[in-house]
């Protein structure tokens, strides 16, 4: 598993995700130019970093790259909390804490995403097309889909140079 993002490679993640398209650096640093000030080479130095991570891709276009996401923000999400769960010594008693910090909302979107998972999990047949599923959890799971988009590919373009 990838390992966590910090703040600077999340917020050049967040732009990734969103566009949901492959991106330059001089893209992504423009964008967040508007924010803070930073210099090209920290931006090309954090994407690098990314794609060294396994979280984007990237292939030539002329004399830069073109970065995608290999994966989803929600896969992203899941994975810490996999990661976070699974260094507990109690795991029962890590969850009971976790769900005791949940809003309502959360707790609604959890049991949503629970109706979805329950029948593999159980074994049981899938529910029919008419039966009530929750939106938010027939979203995340259509998200989710056709999330992982194979190994990122690794170029040779001389990046560097712009």
């Amino acid at each position: 598993m990838p390992r966590q993002l910090g703040d600077l490679e999340d917020a050049v993640m967040t732009r990734v995700w969103q566009w949901n398209r492959p991106v330059t650096v001089r893209e992504v640093l423009e964008d967040l130019q508007r924010e803070r000030s930073i210099a090209y080479t920290t931006v090309m130095t954090v994407m690098d970093n990314l794609h060294q991570k396994g979280w984007v891709r990237r292939e030539v276009d002329g004399r830069a790259y073109r970065y995608t996401a290999v994966s989803t923000r929600a896969a992203y999400s899941a994975a810490l909390m996999n990661e976070a769960w699974s260094r507990s010594d109690n795991p029962a008693a890590a969850l009971v804490a976790f769900f005791g910090m949940m809003s309502a909302e959360q707790r609604e979107a959890l049991k949503d995403a629970m109706r979805i998972v329950q029948p593999t999990l159980s074994g049981t047949p899938e529910p029919q097309s008419g039966e009530p599923v929750g939106e938010r959890a027939e979203a995340a799971a259509g998200e989710e889909a056709g999330e992982e988009a194979g190994d990122p590919a690794d170029g040779a373009g001389p990046e560097a140079g712009r």
